[in-house]
């Protein structure tokens, strides 16, 4: 009987999340399947044709901020990568005392909303903004240059609102590296440069992988930057399913471009994690054949 029990333990253990998936995912995603194949209107009904052609006309009439969407993503996560990395370093291994104040310094923008925080960059990236006028007096803007209501504006703020999600797992990846490692590193490189490229990088890999992921997925979908930073030249997939669905109520071709643009993050996560590595994305080490 206590082997039994004991058997039983982990999938009872599992129940509370496995039901909360079934309820808040599979059930949508079932219900949102089924309407992407139907025909027909709000006011008329849906009617269940097992109509494919609306993912086909998806792609074709909305190719572009598809395309949009995943370059702002992929330029937003590389450049949060390239500020969070340095970040993360300093905060791990020179942070000292401070390490917890800068941590909170780093998520100290999620007790803002959202909505909020986005709305600042407007005031930030205005036409009569110090920014602006610092840029035009050094020359990198003309005199009729802007930032607000550009592409610049919209992976600025990509950028800005997901920058914790790519500098928490670096520091939780730096964090745990031995200090010896690095003065090993240092007696056989030297170099700075060549401590970090061939010691601290590789150890690393786990939380840039975890850091890239949970940067770009949410970057893709996102909708409320290109709504307000940006103009309609900037539009971005999220920005055509919340109009399909709020505005025009075309609910199966809302949810048609829902999985094609959820298809299509699975098809480069997979990809990503066949390149680095599945060992990266755990941390394992590859054992020696």
């Amino acid at each position: 009987m206590t082997r039994t029990r004991s058997s039983l333990l982990p999938y009872a253990l599992l129940a509370p999340g496995l039901l909360w998936l079934l309820i808040f995912f599979a059930v949508p995603l079932y219900y949102m399947a089924e309407i992407s194949l139907k025909t027909g209107t709000l006011e008329t009904g849906y009617s269940m044709t097992w109509h494919f052609q609306t993912y086909v006309d998806a792609v074709k009439n909305y190719d572009e901020q598809l395309l949009r969407s995943f370059e702002y993503a992929a330029l937003s996560t590389l450049i949060a990568l390239i500020i969070s990395f340095p970040l993360a370093y300093v905060i791990a291994f020179r942070g000292g005392r401070y390490k917890n104040a800068l941590l909170l310094l780093v998520i100290l923008p999620f007790f803002i909303t959202y909505l909020v925080r986005t709305l600042s960059w407007q005031t930030i990236l205005d036409d009569d903004g110090w920014i602006v006028s610092f840029l035009k007096t050094i020359g990198l803007l003309g005199d009729d240059g802007r930032l607000l209501a550009t592409s610049t504006a919209v992976i600025a703020g990509i950028t800005y609102n997901y920058l914790p999600f790519m500098i928490l797992p670096l520091y939780a990846a730096l964090e745990r590296i031995d200090p010896r490692m690095l003065e090993a590193g240092y007696d056989l490189y030297g170099r700075r440069r060549d401590v970090i490229g061939r010691v601290v990088v590789p150890i690393a890999t786990p939380g840039i992988v975890a850091g890239v992921l949970l940067t770009f997925i949410p970057a893709a979908g996102d909708f409320v930057n290109a709504e307000l930073l940006g103009t309609p030249q900037t539009t971005m997939i999220g920005n055509v399913i919340q109009s399909r669905y709020l505005e025009i109520t075309d609910y199966p071709t809302a949810a048609a471009l829902s999985f094609i643009l959820m298809i299509l993050i699975l098809v480069l996560v997979l990809a990503y994690a066949r390149f680095v590595g599945t060992e990266a994305l755990t941390g394992a080490e590859e054992e020696p054949a």
